[in-house]
Formats: C-alpha cells, structure tokens, sequence
C-alpha cells in the first residue's frame, strides 16, 4: 500500500542528527527524499557509518558545495521539483546561500521549509548541540552523559511533523510556509515529566511506586510498570500478595527468586507490563 505522503519529495541540506532523523521518518511514510551534502560529508557518517546508511536508506545523495555558482544552482533545480526543504543550519548561513525561506519562497512559491534550529526567533545563532539542550533542560544528572540524544531524535519528530502540517496548510493555501523546531525548546518539552515532578527522585515515576519500578532477577533485572488498577490487581492475583504487600521490599524479594528471562515469559503469559533489561549496547 502507498504511503501517505506517496507523491511528497522531500529536498534535505541537514547534516548530523536531527534533520537526517526528520527525512527518514517522512521517507518511512512514503515521500522520496534527495540528501545533499557538503563535499567533506555528514559527521555522522564518519561518526556511525551504520546509522548514517540506516537513515539514508532509500534516498539519492548528493554531493554539492553549495558555495559554488554550480553547487547552487543545481540545487535551484532540486527545489523546482521539491515539496518539502528541511535545514540545519544558522539563519546567517542560510542567508549566505539563499536559502533562507524569503529567498526560497521567493522562487520556489510551493515548497515546505522546515528550518531545524538550536534555539527559537532572535537567539538562532546560539551554538548548542543535544548535549547543551538536555543540560540546559535539566535532564543531566550525576555529571554523567546521558545513553542516548533524546533531544535531536524528538526534535527530529517534530521536524517530520511540522513537514506533514506544512503540507496540510498548502493544501488549503496553495502557497508553502516555514516551519521552525527549535531544539532548546524540545528539551523543555521533554523535560517537562520531571520538572513537574512525575519522573523526579520520589515522584510516582520516580520512584515513588513499587509497581514502577527496577528490581534485581537471580540473574538480571527487570522493569515493572503496573500503573493502572487492572495490572495492580492482576499482578496481586498472580503472585498472590495482598495489595498492602506491594511494597518495594517485598516485590524486591519476590523478584530476586527467579531470572529476568523467566520473569519476562511469565509476564508475557499472564500480560503484565514487564520487561526483562537488554544489556547495554
């Protein structure tokens, strides 16, 4: 079955995390993309060569210098077929290679551009990286780096959203718009679980109920998640304790008795919301 953006073509100058993330996901739901790159490449695909392959799966690459008359104008002739443009770059230097949306917009009235950022409006020349957000959002504890870039990933989501609502709007328009992600502002949204408390040390995700929470197999750990009442009273009936017995202690007790791989087949059998720890990649 077609995709829902079958038809979309997607034109991206985004290199690194976040913008590859964007054209992936709308490529997942149909659109053909074109990849242009500087000639020195993508960091990432020095970086991750696997994950940079992974995410250009199914794309044309090009390999443009965008500083050059020629490097430019041929990809003037990728926007004239384009619906979509996603970026990555500071405003003063799309500005340079006329590509920020007033100029885009100008020639190519019906593309979709979808500026990635690190910081929102007047404050898009700030430098960061997901590193910066996620310590500027308060998700960086302990000193220590954080296991995965959360924030370029969710922004990257964003993007592709964004991408599909500028499409909507031209629908009803005729005329393409620019639509902005701001990564700093991602990290806020996703902090937002423990500023207010749910996910901080203590509160119902952080801690504060034995039946969300990590305990230690014979062999392994496993992650419990039992919020709503049916999986309480099922996990009560199964491992038939009363529900005052459901304390951190005793479900601590109950699960050091076998493995983690045994508990995720018995949680599989009696659908508890359980999940035995993938060791570290």
């Amino acid at each position: 079955m077609p995709g829902p953006l079958e038809g979309v073509h997607v034109v991206s100058v985004a290199i690194n995390l976040p913008g590859p993330a964007a054209v992936a996901r709308l490529v997942s739901m149909g659109a053909s993309a074109t990849t242009v790159l500087p000639p020195s490449g993508d960091p990432l695909e020095h970086y991750a060569k696997a994950y940079f392959d992974e995410l250009h799966a199914g794309q044309e690459i090009e390999r443009l210098d965008l500083k050059s008359e020629e490097g430019r104008a041929r990809l003037d002739v990728l926007l004239a077929g384009a619906d979509v443009l996603v970026t990555s770059s500071r405003p003063s230097a799309l500005a340079r290679l006329g590509l920020d949306h007033e100029s885009v917009g100008g020639r190519h009235t019906r593309v979709c551009q979808v500026d990635i950022v690190g910081h929102p409006g007047a404050e898009g020349e700030v430098a960061g990286h997901d590193l910066t957000y996620q310590a500027g959002a308060g998700l960086l504890h302990d000193g220590r780096l954080p296991s995965t870039t959360a924030v370029d990933l969710t922004g990257a989501e964003r993007a592709a959203a964004e991408a599909c609502a500028a499409l909507v709007e031209r629908a009803r328009t005729g005329v393409g718009s620019r639509r902005e992600v701001a990564l700093s502002e991602v990290g806020v949204s996703i902090a937002a679980p423990f500023t207010h408390g749910l996910s901080a040390p203590g509160g119902p995700l952080g801690g504060g109920l034995p039946v969300y929470a990590v305990y230690a197999a014979s062999v392994g750990h496993v992650a419990l998640a039992a919020l709503e009442p049916q999986f309480v009273a099922r996990l009560c009936a199964v491992l038939e304790l009363a529900p005052e017995d459901l304390t951190g202690d005793r479900l601590g007790e109950v699960f050091a008795g076998r493995t983690a791989q045994e508990w995720q087949q018995w949680a599989d059998e009696h659908d508890i919301p359980l999940a035995a720890l993938a060791p570290p990649v």
